[in-house]
């Protein structure tokens, strides 16, 4: 295993989802591991006060990185938070050449370049209870819990705890300079959510607790005649047993795989989190919606893709060099 090798593993990994598209994370390449540390540069102090997400950002990146090595054909050990000292070293992966890579794991490589975040109108044609068995079985393979969230009146539950955090954090101060910041970035910014990502409402469908963005430029899929604006998107919501850092970073990495295992199905996906961002909204959702003891850490939108709906342009990545730390 050569450095190039390593650089080209750690490039696949900087196309990870997270909050804002902040990428919050740090690597240095060293030669036969990688360490991956959180950028506290990039914590989104409003939106995130207790860095959970900027955690689960780092998780799924971390995720990304062992998907990219397992299809390169590289082993690896794992250390999660190796350091006790210092909080932001998430993780230390070292090769190992006596281990073989994760089938499982590597089946998922394809998907890094194809995933996008789709904050559209989805298909009125529902995702099938095989497609979403094997989301979990993704989900528990990387160390988390996907929980589908089905019967009718707990969905209305997590929709409207959804679209009440909305209006909650439209009151927090500081939250709309904070958003404004992410959603308004200057020309050729690499990070950030660009006004085309973000598509406006649809008319007339009822709600599904996205979260308000600024500029929208997104155009909605064709309404085909006769088919109604709503859509059968499932929400399935990534769960952990415990609520510790490491929860964190398991969560990351759990809602990395079924984000990269359902755009290898072809299913559309968003990522929701503003009500894991407020406390009163998590635990209705905890209590309330799932009914279960374990910690919701994000909701996760699924469904087929709408017909018609144009190929979402690529959102923005800063480049290796720019979150590289010395060797």
């Amino acid at each position: 295993m050569s450095d190039p090798d390593l650089a080209g593993a750690v490039t696949d990994a900087l196309r990870a989802p997270s909050v804002q598209n902040s990428q919050p994370w740090k690597w240095r390449i060293l030669r036969d591991s990688v360490q991956l540390y959180a950028d506290e540069d990039r914590h989104l102090y409003v939106t995130d006060p207790e860095q959970r997400e900027l955690v689960l950002s780092c998780g799924a990146a971390l995720h990304h990185l062992l998907v990219a090595l397992a299809a390169r054909g590289v082993g690896t050990d794992v250390t999660r938070l190796p350091d006790p000292e210092d909080c932001d070293h998430i993780a230390t992966i070292a090769v190992n050449r006596a281990s073989a890579p994760d089938a499982l794991t590597a089946s998922l490589y394809p998907a890094i370049a194809a995933r996008q975040t789709d904050r559209r109108r989805m298909s009125d044609d529902p995702v099938s209870p095989d497609q979403v068995e094997a989301l979990q079985e993704h989900a528990g393979h990387a160390g988390g819990l996907l929980v589908p969230v089905t019967e009718p009146h707990a969905r209305e539950q997590l929709v409207a705890t959804l679209t009440e955090a909305n209006e909650q954090q439209r009151n927090e101060p500081g939250y709309a300079s904070e958003l404004r910041l992410w959603t308004h970035r200057l020309p050729g910014s690499h990070d950030g959510i660009p006004a085309d990502a973000v598509a406006a409402p649809v008319c007339g469908a009822r709600p599904t607790g996205l979260r308000r963005f600024g500029p929208a430029t997104l155009a909605q899929p064709p309404l085909s005649p006769g088919r109604t604006p709503d859509d059968a998107a499932e929400f399935l919501v990534v769960a952990t047993a415990t609520d510790t850092v490491l929860d964190h970073i398991r969560a990351g990495e759990a809602t990395s795989a079924v984000l990269l295992a359902a755009t290898r199905m072809g299913l559309a996906t968003t990522p929701l989190s503003q009500a894991l961002e407020i406390d009163s909204c998590r635990h209705r959702i905890r209590t309330e919606v799932l009914r279960m003891p374990e910690y919701p850490q994000l909701v996760v939108r699924v469904g087929l893709p709408a017909a018609g709906a144009d190929e979402l342009p690529v959102t923005p990545r800063r480049a290796l060099r720019s979150v590289l730390l010395p060797d």
